[in-house]
């Protein structure tokens, strides 16, 4: 969400204004567009030059860029962006912006600042701690502005304690999520299915598949990073989530992912159905552990829920619905039949006769099936095919 934004990025005299160089790395990295602004204290802990250098643009800090009359104007920079972030923020600068005191450029910029403003604290923890401080901060909160929390560690002098200026990927995700909160799916709730299930045959083993979650939480973190509130029901998997808008809900087995499919649909917006689930679960489950005893051991398994099914037929008008299918063979004509079948709005599907594609890879090479024909994508990263999903996505969801 930071592409194409203007970030006016402040930087004060703390010796943390070292990491401001890995913010602008990740903001342009992102694609945002960078101008820094520098007090004279912070020139004495990191030069212009390596500031321009990143940012290709000049580095401003003194109202009069020359003595011939050119100077840098405060209003037109506090029009220009969609955002400033003051990143460290030392406690005097954060003291003249609770005060007004306009001795700097930086502080008159603040001022004129038009867009979100989001100060990252950077200081020693009594510092931090001391009321002033506190006030200081409150006051800024009450002015609208967003304070990123320094946090624990070691200080420059030091000292362990709350104070350390937050990392640089932390701090351009708290801007990324902004962003996102004014996307494409801003009040919309989206429910995710992902993973495997295991079905248990006794206390130690269980039938599952080799399903590793990453498709499906790429697509929880991108509906995210647009705006929806996400539901995301988790089979046994090794992922984690990162955006705060995700509320993830761990389960086991077919049974559970569907008791939980079954609650949270009806309150969604659209559900995406990324689970491998089992389609057969033991009709029977032995509560010790089965030794080996004579030649073979047989499995009489039952069918699970088909939870694809449940939700098409509770699907209520302007809700979607989206599906997964992984084929081995005929795989169009198994995605179509099951499009129907589903009553899905439309269905992806990958082979797993496409290298690197499916189970376990960072990749994948979909297809977007809907009744309208099929879109065929190269093979590319979870993290774009997520991407192009969540484009048909909202596609679906705005269309009349």
């Amino acid at each position: 969400m930071l592409k194409g934004k203007k970030i006016v990025l402040g930087i004060t005299g703390s010796i943390a204004a070292y990491k401001a160089c890995y913010i602008i790395r990740g903001l342009i990295k992102q694609g945002a567009e960078v101008q820094v602004v520098i007090t004279p204290a912070g020139k004495e802990f990191i030069t212009p030059i390596t500031l321009s250098a990143l940012t290709s643009k000049p580095v401003i800090s003194e109202f009069f860029a020359q003595r011939d009359g050119t100077w840098n104007s405060h209003v037109d920079l506090g029009l220009w962006a969609d955002a400033m972030l003051i990143a460290p923020a030392t406690a005097a600068t954060i003291g003249k912006m609770a005060n007004g005191i306009a001795d700097n450029m930086l502080i008159t910029t603040y001022l004129s600042a038009k867009a979100p403003v989001f100060v990252a604290p950077a200081m020693d923890l009594d510092m931090f701690a001391h009321p002033s401080t506190q006030q200081n901060l409150e006051t800024l909160r009450g002015f609208g502005n967003h304070i990123i929390e320094p946090g624990l560690g070691e200080l420059a002098s030091h000292l362990v304690g709350k104070g350390r200026m937050e990392e640089p990927d932390a701090i351009i995700k708290v801007l990324d999520e902004f962003f996102a909160s004014t996307g494409e799916l801003n009040g919309r709730k989206i429910l995710i299915t992902a993973g495997p299930t295991y079905e248990k045959i006794d206390p130690v083993r269980f039938i599952g598949n080799y399903s590793s979650g990453k498709m499906g939480f790429a697509l929880a973190e991108e509906c995210a990073r647009r705006g929806a509130e996400v539901c995301l029901v988790a089979g046994p998997v090794q992922q984690e989530v990162s955006h705060s808008a995700i509320r993830r809900i761990d389960v086991e087995s077919a049974a559970e992912m569907y008791e939980q499919a079954m609650l949270n649909y009806p309150t969604t917006d659209a559900a995406i159905l990324c689970a491998a689930v089992a389609d057969f679960t033991p009709d029977s489950v032995a509560d010790k552990k089965i030794k080996r005893e004579g030649e073979e051991l047989i499995l009489h398994l039952k069918p699970t829920h088909d939870i694809a099914a449940a939700l098409g037929q509770m699907k209520k008008t302007g809700q979607k619905l989206i599906g997964f299918a992984l084929e081995t063979n005929n795989e169009q004509e198994h995605a179509k039949g099951k499009l129907d079948r589903k009553n899905f709005d439309f269905i992806v599907l990958n082979s797993l006769n496409d290298a690197g594609a499916g189970f376990r890879h960072d990749t994948n090479k979909i297809s977007i099936i809907d009744r309208e024909g099929t879109t065929e994508f190269p093979l590319k990263s979870k993290q774009e095919v997520a991407q192009d999903i969540i484009d048909r996505l909202v596609h679906q969801l705005v269309k009349p």
